[in-house]
């Protein structure tokens, strides 16, 4: 019963923080949707961020942008804005809240990774606490209804396959 009245109080809260983090992901993702965004220049950026006798970014991550990343330029130039928009819209419905926590993680990763602080530190912790506050993240959101239901059709669907490979 305490359990669940603790867990119960904290939803407000994280709630807010999420859907303040979601909006973090959308204005950034929309910005760079409608601004014309071009990885080019933050990525040179981050390569040349890896020289000199202090370092912000480690050589390994400039080798992984100077071969992977500039030559692929393009598909950074999409995945990134609308990466940070499908983010930010799933954390402000709470839809899909723990994938969309995960890939939000997992781009303030690499920004950081790349040398660029900003407010990544304090997204990607929020991202991490949200993580860990489970379902009391997404208790007001679409994934309330939405969990059960895709849990039970997962379920369905696996016995299904199961039965019909017997």
């Amino acid at each position: 019963m305490l359990e669940r009245l603790r867990a119960n109080w904290t939803i407000p809260f994280w709630t807010i923080i999420r859907v303040w983090l979601g909006y973090e992901w959308v204005t950034a993702g929309f910005g760079k949707i409608t601004g014309g965004f071009d990885a080019t220049g933050f990525l040179t950026g981050a390569i040349e961020k890896a020289t000199g006798d202090h370092p912000a970014v480690a050589g390994w991550y400039a080798a992984f942008l100077k071969g992977f990343a500039m030559p692929n330029v393009e598909l950074f130039n999409v995945l990134v804005p609308y990466g940070e928009l499908l983010v930010g819209l799933g954390l402000l419905f709470g839809t899909l809240t723990t994938i969309a926590l995960y890939a939000g993680a997992f781009m303030n990763l690499n920004f950081l990774l790349a040398g660029t602080v900003s407010t990544n530190p304090v997204l990607y912790t929020m991202a991490i606490l949200l993580l860990v506050a489970g379902p009391a993240a997404y208790a007001w959101g679409v994934d309330r209804y939405m969990a059960p239901r895709l849990k039970h059709y997962l379920a369905e669907t696996f016995n299904r396959g199961e039965r019909l490979n017997h």
